[in-house]
């Protein structure tokens, strides 16, 4: 039986499923994860995951498996997944998250089926319509956090006030601080700009006594400058947003590679520079912000993206085990609460 802060990964999912999971927890545990107590319950197939596990020896030595050989693919529907996912990896890990074996579940499969299935299997914390997928996004002055990034494509005002209260308390779990900015994104910082549900959660923010730290409007660009550090918006808008920023990231990092090969004098300075070069690369590496998290549930989900590799879902191994070694869940609960006592006592509708 594992003991410490127990992971329990889905490991068939991915575009690179096993290879990728295994690999990244590896590589966790010779870096971030050097002196964390974490273990990994890792659902899928037994001999594909013993046989990686024989070439990964931190990782072998941390983990149990529980075999299936069923899986989710890429391409199935959410309701596909709910009719015929019973019993696969994502399943799996999701219930052993449920059945308290599991501190926190990681995934990096479909993300439609991984919310479904977390839905059902866990269920919404009291007063929680539909959870929203929160992405970390780094700035000058270190990270924010985004979201909704793609749960809910549509959102009223109540939603997104619920979202304010969800991302304020994650910021805090995660990042250590104890008044973080929360800002909603519009297309403009003035008064009546935006559309309906974006001017009523405004104004139901605006009124609040809930202690957020709420600074209004805030536009696009604020996301990457550090205009606030807990940035709201609809699913639509943020995925949008973030693949975006993604693409950005590695079109930089192309034109940056090319620009150094141009010619020796190009490649003599590289050289010269190797070190703050490197600190770049690093910097707008995307696979150093990977790990969105699904807030509002019973219990911490955590969504590698599916094409990363294993770096990349070393990355979503840390957020898990710092928000499964933290009161996130008390927080998130507490906050949600006194959201909803305080819509009751002025009579909020979205």
């Amino acid at each position: 039986m594992l003991n410490g802060v127990v992971l329990s990964i889905d490991a068939m999912g991915g575009d690179n499923g096993p290879e990728t999971v295994i690999k990244g927890i590896e590589y966790f545990l010779k870096h971030e994860g050097k002196n964390r107590r974490a273990r990994f319950l890792l659902h899928g197939d037994e001999p594909q995951l013993a046989a990686l596990l024989l070439k990964c020896k931190n990782a072998s030595t941390r983990s149990e498996i529980r075999h299936t050989d069923l899986e989710i693919g890429m391409d199935e529907k959410p309701s596909q997944a709910l009719r015929k996912g019973k019993g696969s990896s994502m399943w799996n890990a999701i219930e052993s998250l449920k059945s308290n074996e599991a501190n926190v579940a990681v995934s990096a499969g479909n993300t439609g089926a991984l919310m479904a299935i977390s839905k059902i299997r866990l269920r919404n914390k009291q007063g929680a319509q539909r959870p929203p997928l929160a992405a970390s996004w780094p700035n000058p002055n270190g990270m924010g956090v985004v979201l909704d990034v793609g749960a809910n494509i549509d959102c009223d005002a109540a939603q997104l006030t619920e979202f304010a209260v969800l991302g304020e308390a994650y910021f805090r779990a995660l990042y250590k601080v104890e008044k973080p900015r929360v800002g909603m994104i519009n297309v403009g910082s003035e008064e009546g700009k935006g559309n309906e549900a974006v001017k009523a959660a405004h104004e139901r923010l605006s009124q609040s006594e809930l202690s957020l730290n709420y600074i209004g409007y805030v536009e696009g660009n604020d996301i990457s400058t550090g205009g606030a550090d807990v940035f709201i918006t609809d699913g639509f808008t943020g995925n949008v947003a973030l693949k975006t920023a993604e693409g950005t990231a590695k079109l930089i990092g192309t034109y940056f590679s090319a620009a150094l090969k141009s010619g020796a004098w190009s490649k003599f300075t590289a050289f010269l520079n190797g070190v703050a070069l490197r600190k770049l690369k690093k910097q707008i590496d995307p696979r150093k912000v990977n790990g969105a998290v699904l807030l509002g549930l019973k219990g911490v989900v955590v969504k590698s993206h599916g094409g990363t590799d294993h770096i990349g879902f070393a990355n979503a191994l840390n957020v898990a085990i710092g928000l499964a070694e933290s009161d996130f869940l008390d927080e998130i609960q507490r906050s949600m609460d006194a959201l909803h006592n305080e819509n009751d006592n002025i009579g909020f509708i979205a």
